[in-house]
């Protein structure tokens, strides 16, 4: 039940134009900050994530799986093959608030065009083929799926990539490490050291054999390279003759030789001593045999296992992002060492035999005490997989399976008569991506009880799905709060039960980039800036450039460096800085400026044409922000958005507490690389919403930021008076209300329709949802908060919905609550509501119910919908129509008949008078049973909706269906006792007692409390933020 001391807002008065059309400008919610720090950015918008992976899917993911596929050919590669082309999506046939009323999917046709070639003729078939109809993403982040709107889940897993780990002998208590070469498709590689010395790998979770049969194997391979001398990632075996001359053990030894080095552990000497095979030809034949056992061993056949292993690029893929994390684990230390990058290009998608050796050397040199193993929770490690690749993985499925059927086809037809329509079966493509929309994991039934529950589903991150974890083998240090969360990941918002810590929800500033690692924003903090000898080293700006203090451009990304550029940069960058040390001519060993020294223009211009790079200032805090992963964040050193600046943008103190890696630690200004942009980034959007956060226990703000979530949208929705500013942004952003495309002026608002004429003259029609009902049967009904003369913005909201008043999110009410106890009955966490709550109708809702009936064809014949029900009534059919369906309007009570129908019964002996009654009348007398549609016990309201679906009418009904009867029942329930109540500060209680507004203790002025909570329910909870609330509610009201 929703929140209750929330916040409220001045509605300032706009009184509609009678005569003609005067533009006014639009209102918005008068909002008193006592906010110390202010936000250095926006708060982005908050569904991004999954807008954005969807239009990369429909963009470029589909043309990588097709590109992926084509060309297909016969199983010969002699007569046909098939190449898919340009792909184009249709419009969708239905609306959305078509596909919503009748059960559809909102799908947009997917057409590839094909081209067939017929090797033999040189004859090249070219055709369109429609790939079937694929689900479409609305402008809010969700998906209509046979009528009920979904949202794809992001999923939190492991990145493809390599991992050191290390492990203690039980017996010695010495580290022995290991490693994990994980693809995003493809056979895991898994390293091991034993106490012995011993190397050993397992290929594609098989059988442990010695590193040292791997290496022969691939010694034999040879990379080929392009024409700048980079790998392609392509490469061929050495010729059969020469394969017994490579993988001696001499040249593996000299492989390891630099990093081998420890006597007292010979790991390539223990290695192979336990390696049977002397080259490579031995070393492929074995590792044939420990694959695939019990087949016979070919050397034609152990080649291509181990290329299709590890280098075929259609059965192996490291991803853009394994490779990324490949190269930076163990190419960029030597990079960072010598200066020179031998790390393969980003492009290489499969393993390179140097990979599989500087794997084997950091094992060693791990083992030897060089280097540190990696922290596999470690967002740098973790990586989203979001709406966009989860679709493209299932797709790809389907794809696969079609290439089969394809292949198939091609070996049956006479390759002159084929055509590729008679190829394509768009069967397994439609079927893997109904698989994934109605019964993957992923794929959830949105949570719509009100606009946050909505706004958390789409920003959730899930641990669990396929290729993700399992909550009963999940440990404790998965689940933990993890250093690397901060900014990313809420450290409070996730759920109570088993899934705890496994289910998380990105921070409000949060973003995914396109490797999948989630960053957080953060504001640059400058203690040196570049001179023009140093900028004119740079030929081109790879960034913009901007003055330290107001922000205004100086040069933009991708502009040319010459000396007059260098030199209008460095002097705009110093301007108005404060010197850190003296500037001393190097020719001269003149002072020019002494440290504290404001550089002014005829200063900075003197300082720019000195040999120096470098020149060191007073750090200042600029405008420029970064966003930063997990893995680039712990090379800097991070001060708090708490931290106390001037107006001139520097730190006040001499030393402030920062974050460095997982430590807290207290530096000095000059050390400080980047600042947080706001106090609230840490937490979820949820979170943000609670006012006086920092005074609640954080296991209590769990439970608050969990029950917002649960309000169920009251009849008149109430502002919160004590808001923290994210109100209207979680209003907007969470697509429950209505939000302005474009520029404009209201020409017309009614209760179901506003319409706005925007700045470049056309009309848009906003159609408004009206009594709809949500996925958790509570009430949609939006309202028009916008008037006919009235201009509108871009992104504002002009039409709010259940749950949000005057653009902002509105959860619960504002009420007089006192702490206090009373006769007992508001012991143990009970509350007690005074009677005006429920007569007034504050805590009042609206439920609406959906009932269905299906009138089908038996094997006694057909079921059929009517008011001639036998064996009832007159009083009974009172409320229906001709043909036994109720009215819209009519009021029902338990049991009452919603939809008449009746349903032939099986034949039984008859007796005689019933024989003679079957001669008179025929067919009349035939017996059926009432099977009518009526209303459940303890349920009352109001037929808002009735729909009719029949196959007479062409629509379209499941197989043996002749018509279908959909009855939306609307009830409005009040607070009783019984019903669970909370506040935002996780202070939940269930109302015990509704008492007379006359029993209920009052204030001096004589105005009676409207709830009575238990004061003993807030020490021992350490939620005092209620507390807070109240007194500043209080002061407000």
């Amino acid at each position: 039940m929703p929140p209750l001391i929330e916040n409220v807002v001045l509605q300032p008065l706009i009184v509609p134009v009678d005569k003609g059309i005067e533009p006014r400008l639009s209102r918005r919610a008068e909002r008193r900050s006592f906010a110390r720090i202010t936000d250095a950015i926006e708060v982005p918008r908050l569904i991004e994530t999954q807008v954005n992976s969807f239009d990369w899917f429909r963009r470029e993911g589909l043309r990588e799986l097709f590109d992926e596929i084509s060309p297909i050919t016969d199983f010969t590669g002699k007569n046909l093959e098939l190449v898919f082309k340009e792909y184009v999506f249709g419009e969708p046939r239905f609306n959305e608030f078509e596909c919503r009323e009748r059960d559809l999917t909102y799908a947009a046709p997917l057409r590839v065009n094909v081209e067939l070639r017929i090797k033999t003729t040189g004859e090249i078939k070219e055709s369109e083929i429609f790939l079937g109809d694929f689900p479409v993403m609305t402008d809010n982040g969700t998906f209509i799926y046979n009528g009920a709107e979904r949202v794809v889940v992001s999923q939190l897993i492991r990145s493809p990539g390599v991992y050191f780990k290390d492990d203690k002998d039980p017996t010695s208590g010495r580290a022995l490490h290991s490693a994990k070469l994980i693809p995003n498709r493809g056979a895991w590689l898994e390293f091991e050291t034993n106490k012995r010395d011993v190397v050993s790998v397992k290929v594609d979770r098989k059988r442990k054999i010695p590193v040292t049969i791997l290496l022969r194997a691939i010694m034999a391979w040879q990379t080929e390279f392009d024409q700048d001398g980079k790998e392609t990632g392509e490469g061929h075996w050495v010729p059969d003759n020469e394969l017994d001359q490579h993988g001696h053990d001499d040249g593996v030894i000299e492989l390891l030789r630099a990093v081998d080095i420890v006597p007292e552990h010979p790991y390539t000497r223990a290695t192979l001593d336990k390696d049977p095979t002397h080259n490579s030809k031995e070393a492929l034949m074995e590792l044939y045999k420990r694959l695939r056992p019990g087949d016979p061993p070919t050397l034609e056949n152990a080649r291509s296992l181990l290329e299709s292993l590890l280098f075929n690029a259609r059965r192996y893929d490291l991803a853009k992002v394994g490779r990324y994390k490949l190269n930076k684990n163990l190419w960029e230390r030597d990079a960072r060492r010598d200066g020179v990058s031998a790390a393969p290009g980003m492009y290489v998608r499969v393993l390179l035999p140097r990979d599989i050796v500087k794997i084997v050397e950091q094992i060693i040199q791990l083992n030897n005490g060089i280097g540190r193993p990696d922290d596999i929770d470690h967002l740098g490690n973790r990586r989203v997989r979001t709406v966009g690749e989860l679709i493209q993985q299932q797709f790809r499925v389907g794809l696969l399976r079609l290439e089969r059927v394809v292949k198939e086809r091609m070996s049956l037809q006479d390759p002159e008569s084929a055509t590729p329509n008679g190829l394509v079966n768009i069967r397994p493509v439609v079927a893997a991506m109904r698989e994934f929309f109605g019964g993957s994991q992923l794929s959830q039934f949105m949570d719509q009880t009100n606009p946050l529950a909505e706004l958390t589903n789409k920003r959730r991150l899930s641990a669990l799905g396929p290729g993700g974890l399992s909550r009963d083998r999940a440990g404790f240090e998965v689940r933990d709060v993890h250093h690397s969360h901060y900014g990313r990941i809420c450290p409070v918002e996730t759920p109570e039960g088993p899934n705890i810590g496994l289910i998380g929800t990105m921070s409000t500033f949060s973003r995914v980039n396109e490797m999948g690692f989630l960053e957080t924003p953060y504001r640059k903090v400058y203690n040196t800036v570049e001179n023009a000898p140093a900028w004119l080293e740079k030929s081109t700006l790879l960034r913009d450039v901007r003055d330290l203090r107001n922000g205004t451009l100086l040069a933009a990304r991708g502009s040319r460096v010459d000396a007059e550029t260098a030199r209008r940069i460095a002097i705009g960058l110093m301007r108005g800085q404060l010197l850190r040390e003296d500037i001393i001519d190097p020719a001269t060993s003149e002072t020019i400026a002494e440290a504290g020294t404001e550089i002014n223009r005829a200063l900075a211009e003197q300082i720019v044409d000195l040999p120096l790079k470098i020149i060191k200032i007073v750090p200042i805090v600029s405008q420029e922000v970064d966003y930063l992963s997990a893995d680039e964040e712990d090379r800097f050193v991070v001060v708090q958005a708490n931290a106390n600046i001037d107006e001139h943008n520097r730190f006040v103190e001499r030393s402030v507490s920062c974050r460095f890696g997982e430590d807290f630690v207290t530096e000095r200004v000059d050390r400080v690389d980047y600042m947080d942009v706001s106090p609230k980034q840490v937490v979820s959007v949820s979170t943000a919403l609670i006012p006086f956060l920092e005074h609640d226990d954080a296991n209590r703000a769990l439970m608050g930021s969990n029950m917002q979530r649960q309000a169920v949208p009251l009849l008149r929705s109430d502002a919160p008076i004590v808001g923290t500013g994210m109100e209207y942004r979680a209003a907007r952003d969470s697509g429950q209300v209505v939000v302005a495309k474009k520029d404009g002026l209201v020409i017309s608002a009614t209760g179901d329709r506003i319409v706005v004429e925007e700045d470049d003259g056309t009309e848009y029609e906003y159609r408004l949802r009206k009594f709809m009902r949500s996925n958790q049967d509570t009430c949609i009904n939006q309202r028009p908060r916008v008037v006919r003369g009235e201009r509108v913005k871009a992104d504002e909201v002009i039409a709010d919905s259940s749950s949000t008043d005057n653009g902002e999110l509105a959860l619960g009410q504002n009420v007089l609550v006192a702490y206090m106890p009373w006769e007992g009955g508001n012991f143990e966490d009970a509350i007690l509501v005074s009677e005006r709550l429920v007569r007034e109708d504050i805590f009042t809702s609206i439920h609406i119910e959906k009932y269905e009936v299906e009138a089908r064809d038996t094997k006694l014949g057909p079921e059929e919908v009517t008011r001639d029900i036998p064996n009832v009534g007159q009083d009974s059919l009172r409320n229906l129509d001709e043909h036994g369906i109720i009215y819209v309007g009519a009021e029902v009570q338990p049991n009452d008949i919603l939809v008449g129908k009746i349903t032939p019964k099986g034949e039984t002996d008859l007796t005689a008078e019933e024989r003679l009654l079957r001669a008179i009348f025929g067919e009349k007398a035939r017996e059926v049973k009432d099977s009518s549609l009526r209303v459940p016990n303890g349920v009352r309201g109001k037929v808002i909706d009735v729909k009719v679906f029949s196959r007479a009418d062409g629509a379209e009904l499941p197989v043996g269906v002749n018509q279908s009867v959909r009855v939306l029942l609307c009830q409005k329930r009040k607070i009783s006792a019984g019903d669970k109540m909370a506040g935002r500060h996780g202070n939940k209680g269930v109302v015990s007692r509704v008492l007379p507004v006359e029993d209920m203790p009052f204030l001096p002025d004589g105005r009676p409390v409207d709830i009575i909570l238990n004061p003993i329910g807030v020490p021992s909870r350490m939620n005092i933020g209620q507390i807070l609330e109240t007194h500043l509610g209080w002061a407000a009201a």
